[in-house]
């Protein structure tokens, strides 16, 4: 029997997304003792956040032209051969050279969002359509999830080198395995454009890819809030096992734990409010509405998670289902609106200033935790921008 040409999208699409998300999130679980040996304090981990944020928005910016030269599939590869030479660089004692690595890290995972786009707008039947979306989308909770429960197991069995040696393997391994999706999906690729590489490092390719917003009178309002949800979903990713762990005192695996059991319910939320989109079919709305509710358990978690442990538990889990289960209900939004031929350039376009406000949002957190405020405190005020944020987007008339 036949595989339908959209199963086989989002096999290949889903299998990348897990194997990026599992090793980009790997890094902040191995926050203590990766900044232990630098000789750095726990809350560092968010400049390693916030540099691979930086290169995520470094391809969104410039990387247009590589995509279309190269067609989605073999991007993904090569975001994929990038993510593991920066892991290997990141953990070399280089100092802050190493924090090269995770510019590497942040570059090679850009490509996940637009060239996931380019590949599921083409094939995804529209009345599935968010939910496909969504599903592809499930792969960042899933990989979260994995690395939750597999690599501080994982650092205890073997040590810190062979944990990143692993995650290395992993992302190698998995160049290879979508290679059989290049044939499938080689229609996907774009006209060649052999400056490509030139592209990376002009200006004018940030701002081309910028313009791309201009062609929807929904894409500003849907990006805000998009950049909201980002800086807040950043800070959870950078400091939850740091906010377990060191504020506290629970084990390294029980602050695994902790965020696999939110990035596995990011999966079920993402999957099931993509569901709910599709029935409801106003996404703008939609995502006001859960960004609100999302801000609410943000501040639960940090009100109540010293108290108990099933408290934490469960307020982690309603975190990850709604503040983290709305990125695909937003990109199969920005996918609709877009004219077909623009939907990789809004979406890289509006996941830039989301992942802008990923490099600023761990920096901010960390600095309101260095000047006393305390973890309490940041998750708070995060929180406070994406009620802000989701009251304006559900109230806001659409043109």
């Amino acid at each position: 029997m036949k595989v339908p040409i959209w199963a086989s999208a989002l096999a290949g699409t889903l299998l990348v997304q897990t194997v990026c998300s599992f090793a980009s999130i790997s890094v902040p679980l191995l926050g203590p003792p990766l900044m232990a040996r630098a000789g750095l304090a726990p809350e560092s981990i968010g400049l390693v956040s916030a540099i691979s944020s930086a290169g995520i928005c470094w391809f969104l910016a410039c990387g247009g032209a590589m995509l279309n030269h190269h067609g989605p599939i073999r991007t993904l590869q090569m975001g994929m051969a990038c993510m593991a030479l920066g892991v290997l660089v990141l953990s070399q004692p280089l100092g802050l050279l190493g924090l090269l690595g995770a510019l590497a890290i942040g570059f090679g995972n850009g490509p996940n969002t637009p060239a996931g786009s380019q590949i599921l707008i083409r094939s995804a039947p529209p009345a599935h359509r968010t939910l496909i979306f969504s599903i592809k989308q499930a792969g960042v909770p899933l990989g979260g999830a994995l690395a939750g429960l597999i690599v501080a197991p994982f650092v205890l069995a073997h040590g810190l080198s062979a944990t990143l040696a692993m995650i290395i393997a992993v992302l190698l391994v998995c160049c290879v395995v979508v290679e059989g999706f290049r044939k499938t999906l080689n229609g996907e690729k774009g006209p060649g454009e052999p400056r490509w590489a030139r592209a990376l490092i002009e200006p004018a390719a940030m701002m081309r890819c910028v313009s791309a917003l201009r062609a929807h009178p929904s894409l500003p309002m849907l990006t805000a809030v998009g950049t909201s949800f980002s800086l807040m979903q950043a800070c959870l990713t950078a400091f939850t096992a740091t906010f377990v762990y060191a504020h506290h005192g629970a084990s390294l695996a029980e602050a695994g734990q902790v965020v696999a059991l939110m990035q596995g319910a990011s999966m079920f939320g993402r999957i099931i409010l993509g569901w709910l989109a599709d029935r409801m079919g106003n996404a703008l709305r939609h995502l006001g509405l859960q960004a609100i509710i999302s801000a609410v358990a943000v501040s639960l978690m940090a009100m109540v998670g010293g108290h108990d442990p099933w408290l934490m538990y469960g307020s982690a889990a309603l975190v990850g289902f709604t503040a983290i289960g709305w990125n695909g209900v937003h990109i199969a939004e920005l996918a609709r609106v877009a004219p077909l031929p623009l939907v990789s350039s809004v979406t890289s376009a509006s996941s830039l200033f989301g992942f802008v406000g990923s490099v600023c949002g761990p920096l901010f957190f960390m600095m309101l935790v260095s000047w006393g405020g305390g973890y309490e405190v940041a998750f708070h005020v995060m929180a406070a921008q994406l009620a802000c944020f989701g009251l304006v987007c559900l109230f806001a008339k659409r043109r």
